[in-house]
């Protein structure tokens, strides 16, 4: 059998980065580690055995990467991060593949990803290496991709699970997020297509949350729409805006189905926590007569879209560092100043109302003693600091986090991990 060659769709920076990768037979002369999807052509799946090997593989074949582990999921599988690049550099990049288990393709372009950049040898993927901390979180929930559903082994989706980190999977990503500090934190997804008015091969979509500072929204903005967009339709896949339905005929909006302002949904909570946070979603469902006849062509379509999305993400990784440290940087210290409104609800496309808005936010929040050992462990994995008060402890505002801590501990926010005593002047 003939094997089928590809090679990773990429601009900028990672054009460079177009290794071949085999997606034919196994018997094919290839001296990269491959993937269980790629030595099937897309028949199955990778594996979570054939994941482990392959990680291991690269890492013993590769002096850019190393392998971190990060947690334990209920059923005991790990749960682990790989580093690629230079892990002393300033500007870090998050990728966040597969939350939901029954959401396979943004895995399988994340694992070629990590053999593809372990392994080029051009000079562009170097410099990009040599100034980029490049993180990747291959499988964020080993124990729902091996049962193929949505939530992990209790049945909890791990995407509404990033203010109350009641999961083992949350929690490793939110000790990740504290200590790596990542510019830019990328999810991968996928959806199920409503046509004509909601059927692109790829949806993105920014942080909503309006207590994301502006640069930092402007920021994923122009990933998504001059990096990723772009990427991918340089490949020929269409794109459009997640959540939304539009006309088939002027493009124009309908209506709003999902893609919210909510803080618990990672694309969020990476703004609130001053990343450039995008959401990225392949189109599960068969797009021809072909692929509906064939499932290993649906599967390779939804993975090579990923695959040129993520060529976008790299390209900007590179070309736009430095303002992107810039507008972080700025957001993380523009907690410190303490001013301005925080807000409870909302989103970038849907104004928060009075009730929704904390025009002069209290100076902080005291907890008492049993709710502060509710939430002492979630306040620390969130990078929130609490000085102890008494028995208990006062959270101030002020501080790098600041439209966090409303959002944890007010009892008018949505998700509020406990309801602690506004205190309304230092």
């Amino acid at each position: 059998m003939i094997s089928r060659v590809r090679t990773v769709a990429l601009t900028g920076v990672a054009a460079a980065l177009a290794v071949p990768l085999i997606t034919g037979p196994a018997e094919a002369a290839h001296t990269l580690p491959q993937t269980g999807f790629e030595t099937s052509d897309g028949e199955r799946w990778t594996t979570q055995p054939e994941e482990q090997s392959f990680l291991a593989a690269v890492d013993r074949g590769s002096d850019r990467m190393s392998l971190e582990h990060i947690g334990t999921t209920e059923q005991g599988r790990p749960l682990q991060l790989v580093h690629l690049g230079a892990r002393s550099s300033s500007h870090t990049v998050l990728l966040i593949c597969s939350q939901h288990g029954d959401e396979p393709s943004g895995r399988e372009a994340c694992l070629t990803t990590i053999r593809d950049l372990a392994h080029a040898g051009d000079g562009a993927t170097r410099r990009l290496l040599s100034r980029t901390n490049v993180l990747v979180v291959p499988t964020a929930n080993p124990d729902g991709r091996a049962a193929d559903t949505r939530g992990n082994s209790d049945g909890v989706d791990i995407n509404r699970d990033h203010i109350a980190l009641k999961t083992a999977e949350g929690r490793a990503m939110a000790a990740v997020i504290r200590d790596r500090r990542p510019d830019v934190i990328y999810d991968l997804h996928e959806y199920g297509a409503t046509p004509p008015y909601y059927d692109k091969e790829l949806f993105d979509l920014w942080p909503r949350n309006l207590n994301t500072e502006a640069a930092v929204r402007d920021e994923a903005r122009t990933l998504s729409g001059d990096y990723v967009r772009p990427a991918a339709h340089d490949e020929g896949f269409s794109t459009g805006t997640y959540g939304i339905w539009t006309d088939p005929v002027t493009g124009e909006p309908i209506k709003q189905t999902a893609g919210d302002g909510q803080e618990r949904i990672l694309r969020n909570t990476s703004g609130i926590k001053n990343a450039v946070g995008l959401l990225i979603e392949s189109r599960v469902d068969a797009l021809t007569e072909q692929e509906q006849s064939d499932p290993a062509l649906n599967k390779r379509r939804r993975v090579d879209s990923q695959l040129a999305a993520l060529g976008g993400l790299l390209s900007y990784a590179d070309e736009r560092r430095g303002r992107v440290e810039a507008a972080t940087t700025a957001a993380r210290l523009s907690g410190f100043k303490d001013r301005g409104p925080v807000y409870l609800g909302g989103a970038d496309n849907d104004p928060a109302g009075p009730e929704e808005t904390l025009v002069e936010p209290p100076c902080g929040y005291r907890l008492d003693a049993e709710q502060y050992a509710q939430v002492k462990d979630e306040l620390a994995l969130h990078g929130v600091w609490a000085r102890r008060d008494g028995a208990g402890a006062f959270v101030p505002l002020r501080q790098s986090q600041r439209e966090l801590v409303p959002l944890l501990l007010d009892m008018r926010a949505t998700y509020h991990l406990v309801s602690a005593e506004p205190v309304p002047a230092c």
